[in-house]
């Protein structure tokens, strides 16, 4: 059974910021919704860090886009999304291939802006 669960790590956040840790033991997918408003010049970076023990976290690289592709092309794969306007983007996790305990998301902020992360994750139970 599939169970969806949602989360938002950055709320409304005003500066650089990195999230608590969210569990994604057990999840099949992340769906993720970077939002960027209040904007008036400059861009915003969100990352994915992911972790097996909680401790040590590296940055998640295969981020998938939302992105256009032709039927040749493979998936978009990216390590942040970059947003230079009041918008959203959306990303997925793909966790066929991976397995991790914990994830958090981190927002570097260059100029100004008000910075949301919601995480959909798909618990495998």
């Amino acid at each position: 059974m599939k169970r969806p669960q949602l989360f938002i790590p950055i709320n409304a956040q005003t500066a650089t910021y990195t999230s608590d840790p969210v569990n994604i033991e057990n999840a099949e997918k992340v769906q993720l919704e970077f939002t960027r408003a209040n904007h008036s010049s400059g861009s915003s970076a969100f990352a994915v860090t992911v972790s097996v023990d909680g401790v040590n976290y590296v940055t998640y690289n295969k981020l998938i886009d939302n992105v256009t592709n032709t039927n040749a092309q493979a998936l978009t794969r990216v390590a942040s999304a970059s947003l230079a306007s009041d918008t959203s983007k959306h990303y997925t996790m793909d966790l066929t291939q991976d397995a991790f305990r914990f994830m958090k998301v981190t927002v570097t902020e260059t100029t100004d802006g008000t910075h949301t992360a919601k995480a959909l994750v798909i618990y495998n139970v």
